[in-house]
């Protein structure tokens, strides 16, 4: 068992993640190099030094922090997540790029009767996923593209574990929320929609969230001393996404735009 996993935030009273009031425990790294990821400072499955605009002074994002130290920052908040039905998500980065970890924390946050629920790209070896799933009771899954080719261009990685786990998802019965994030000139338009829903429709979704895209994270980049390929992209609104989320739906596909 490892015995530290690196985080680079603990968030309380979060309302977004989950049913409830919830303590979101963001884990740090990532297998993909998504080009519009709105937390660069996760990627990196390590600390590293960014640019702090407050203190005008570099900090160290990411510190190694064992399961007891998680479990008791955490329960501070118990009494809130028992009078909202709320709880802990794990998020990222990618919290299957310290699985093992991420695993062993859900079943013993299980164990105390909370309510789990985790972020995930879902890119990862079916039976570490497997073991994953059996200790999460929620389950949000991003899937970014239809098309292997495009996905690999987009994120650095293959699709065909993604999509594998999501079909086991499914299998397993996991109550589950899946999301796109829409981006510009990668997967928005017609015909991406049209493409998402065949996809979906073929797999038995029948609910999907998405995420127009943001530019939140364009001055991490400048922190962490990085280029960002798309500072000068238009953020999306959600009245933009009304004709994909009218295909998804014309697809018997239930739609919510964030």
């Amino acid at each position: 068992m490892i015995d530290q996993a690196c985080i680079f935030n603990i968030q309380k009273f979060s309302i977004h993640d989950g049913p409830g009031i919830r303590t979101v425990v963001f884990f740090k790294g990532c297998p993909l190099r998504c080009y519009w990821c709105s937390n660069p400072e996760s990627q990196a499955g390590k600390p590293e030094k960014m640019w702090d605009a407050q203190k005008k002074a570099p900090t160290i994002v990411g510190e190694y922090k064992t399961i007891d130290e998680i479990i008791e920052e955490v329960m501070k908040d118990e009494v809130f997540y028992e009078e909202s039905g709320g709880g802990v998500t794990l998020s990222g980065g990618e919290v299957l790029y310290q699985a093992e970890f991420a695993t062993e924390l859900l079943r013993q946050l299980k164990a105390k009767g909370i309510h789990t629920a985790s972020e995930t790209t879902g890119f990862a070896k079916a039976e570490v996923f497997k073991n994953y799933l059996e200790q999460v009771d929620l389950l949000y899954f991003d899937v970014k593209h239809h098309d292997e080719e495009q996905h690999k261009a987009g994120t650095g990685v293959s699709l065909k574990p993604i999509l594998k786990n999501l079909a086991l998802a499914i299998d397993q019965q996991q109550q589950l929320i899946v999301r796109i994030p829409v981006i510009p000139n990668f997967n928005d338009g017609p015909a991406n929609a049209t493409a998402f829903a065949n996809l979906f429709n073929q797999m038995k979704i029948t609910a999907v969230e998405l995420l127009p895209f943001h530019q939140f994270g364009e001055k991490k980049y400048t922190f962490l001393e990085r280029s960002y390929p798309i500072q000068d992209v238009p953020q999306l609104h959600s009245e933009e996404l009304d004709y994909f989320k009218e295909i998804l739906e014309a697809h018997q596909i239930q739609c919510h735009v964030q």
